[in-house]
């Protein structure tokens, strides 16, 4: 890969190998050498600027779980060396909460959570980034419902008015990647498939899910079949049943030894005025930051379809957004 450290093999080792050297080595200090020093960060909690934010950061979360593991599931990646390539990858953390942090005294919880994360680099380095953890999953192995956590962080960062405000288009950052994927008809099927179900075309998952499909959603849940897409998507979607869909990024790939598969980064923006997920509604401005990757395949003549689904947004990002319009923190 040209411009990259040769020990590498390709992107994907690059990847999960950084990500390694960083969090389970402890070789925070090549974070200098990994991240672009003006590097911008997104998550659905807040948005964060330069490599130093990001330093700190790592050492909080290390402190508070010091033997976090990231076991990297998939990277879904498009681009080249020379212009620059964006990952989608997918990862499956354990670690166990033994000091005090952002989730409050340490308990002693083994916990397991997924993150995806977004990832622009060239020349060895990463200088863009949206990152979603499944906080939902997290707060709930610690013995929290999302919605009491985000108010109990409220009171801990300051209050409405000086805690930090979660990650919507009106305080994003412009960082240096501009593209929006590449062209391949798996990336184009997951995007046009979310596109229908974001629609209210909720039949369109018994047309495209497999009937043994397994699903994973925010709050660390597993599911299984055409029921357990529609109660996650229905919920979300009835919440904000007014909220603008946009997809921002698609990839599709096929490699050898996988199957086909698909990431697509999106979000709802809009106002919290149905019945869903988020309970009765408030009018309140909401802004989720999504991702989904997928999987496609079929089992003998079958016609192809949707195998595997992870789909992660941030609960808590979201109850925060609901607490601080309605006064209620």
């Amino acid at each position: 890969m040209k411009g990259f450290d040769p020990k590498f093999a390709d992107f994907p080792d690059y990847i999960i190998g950084i990500t390694k050297e960083i969090w389970e080595d402890r070789g925070i200090a090549t974070l200098h050498r990994y991240y672009a020093p003006d590097i911008v960060v997104r998550s659905p909690g807040s948005v964060v600027v330069g490599n130093q934010g990001v330093i700190g950061a790592t050492m909080a979360t290390l402190a508070e779980f010091p033997d976090r593991q990231l076991l990297g599931e998939d990277v879904i990646w498009s681009g080249t060396p020379e212009e620059g390539m964006l990952s989608s990858h997918r990862i499956y953390s354990t670690a166990t909460h033994m000091g005090d942090g952002v989730y409050g005294k340490a308990t002693g919880t083994k916990l397991r959570y997924r993150i995806l994360a977004d990832c622009h680099a060239i020349d060895n380095a990463i200088n863009d980034e949206w990152l979603i953890r499944d906080q939902g999953a997290i707060v709930r192995q610690l013995g929290w419902e999302p919605k009491d956590y985000a108010r109990d962080l409220i009171a801990r960062e300051g209050g409405p008015a000086a805690c930090v405000k979660p990650f919507t288009p009106a305080i994003d950052v412009p960082g240096p990647y501009k593209g929006r994927g590449n062209e391949n008809e798996w990336g184009a099927r997951l995007a046009d498939l979310l596109t229908r179900i974001m629609g209210a075309d909720i039949a369109a998952i018994g047309a495209e899910y497999d009937r043994a499909a397994q699903v994973e959603y925010p709050g660390g849940i597993s599911g299984h079949g055409w029921d357990a897409a529609e109660r996650f998507w229905m919920g979300l979607r009835a919440a904000l049943p007014s909220a603008d869909f946009e997809i921002h990024h698609v990839i599709g790939r096929e490699d050898p030894t996988m199957p086909p598969r698909a990431a697509v980064r999106w979000s709802l923006t809009g106002k919290h005025d149905g019945w869903g997920s988020f309970g009765k509604p408030t009018g309140a401005p909401v802004h989720v930051m999504g991702i989904t990757h997928a999987e496609f395949g079929t089992l003998g003549a079958a016609p192809v379809r949707l195998r595997r689904e992870w789909t992660l947004f941030d609960e808590t990002a979201v109850w925060k957004q609901i607490l601080l319009h309605e006064g209620d923190a």
